[in-house]
């Protein structure tokens, strides 16, 4: 099973919601977690967006990148164009991707279209992962 790693600035938002969305279509077919160039606090914006669709992200929470080792990944998704700052063993993985996603947190009335770009995207990878296994 591939094991998916989502990275954002802060793992506030964004990585958040990709990595709730990963475990809940990606179910039996990826492993996931997302982390941060630093922790923060998982924003009650991204909760009550999530929310609103049916995923309850309440118990997530932020994770620093540092807690991890590159080669347990086989996939790294960066969310927020942030791939220019990770060290170099994380954007050498066997699949790197810089989504340049908006930041919602600057703009919080685009957290649902954020939101369901990220589901799009997620639902793509995840298809594209599946394809690749043997």
């Amino acid at each position: 099973m591939k094991r998916v790693m989502f990275v954002c600035k802060k793992n506030s938002a964004r990585s958040q919601m990709a990595e709730s969305f990963a475990k809940t279509l990606g179910k039996g077919k990826i492993e996931v977690i997302s982390s941060g160039l630093e922790a923060s606090q998982v924003r009650s914006e991204a909760i009550a967006t999530m929310k609103e669709i049916g995923i309850d992200i309440t118990d997530q929470h932020s994770k620093p990148l540092s807690d991890f080792q590159a080669q347990d990944f086989d996939v790294v998704i960066s969310l927020c164009g942030c791939g220019v700052n990770l060290p170099p063993k994380w954007v050498m993985q066997e699949v790197f991707e810089d989504w340049h996603l908006d930041d919602p947190a600057e703009q919080p009335e685009i957290f649902p279209r954020v939101r369901d770009e990220i589901k799009e995207r997620v639902t793509q990878l995840i298809e594209s992962v599946n394809k690749q296994l043997p």
